[in-house]
């Protein structure tokens, strides 16, 4: 007879291994979708929070994507580099990194909006599955419950 503690201990019990195998496997669904516009699943994060709203700086922007600043900072340099976004030193403040679209980062969006539907047929779950799934997850997130 097995102790159900030990049960605690078994791989297929682990939250964490539950969560970071689906975020891995969720990644991997979105990198063929997004690698034809040219983006990476971070990078493509980044723009989703610039689409919101642009400009904002470096630190506002890492906060809303869960990143450091120092770990976002590559990301928007490449971003730049490609000609998606600009950097700019905040006049009034030299330490405030401002991100900010520029026409080729906007217009993008139009071409991103059909890679949510893309993802979800890649998952193979309803959208009502994947929001259930999405909003059990928000407070391990962080997040707000009522993301819509």
């Amino acid at each position: 007879m097995t102790d159900t503690r030990d049960d605690l201990l078994l791989l297929e019990n682990q939250l964490c291994f539950s969560l970071v195998t689906a975020a891995r496997n969720v990644v991997s669904a979105y990198r063929p979708i997004l690698a034809p516009l040219g983006l990476t699943h971070p990078q493509y994060l980044v723009m989703l929070a610039l689409w919101e709203r642009s400009p904002r700086s470096l630190t506002d922007l890492a906060d809303e994507i869960a990143l450091e600043p120092a770990t976002a900072s590559p990301l928007v340099k490449r971003l730049e580099a490609d000609g998606l976004v600009t950097r700019e030193r905040r006049a009034s403040d030299e330490r405030r990194l401002d991100i900010a679209l520029t026409a080729r980062g906007t217009a993008l969006r139009e071409r991103t909006l059909d890679v949510p539907r893309q993802v979800i047929a890649a998952t193979g779950m309803s959208m009502e599955h994947l929001s259930r799934i999405r909003d059990a997850l928000a407070p391990l997130a962080g997040r707000r419950e009522d993301t819509a």
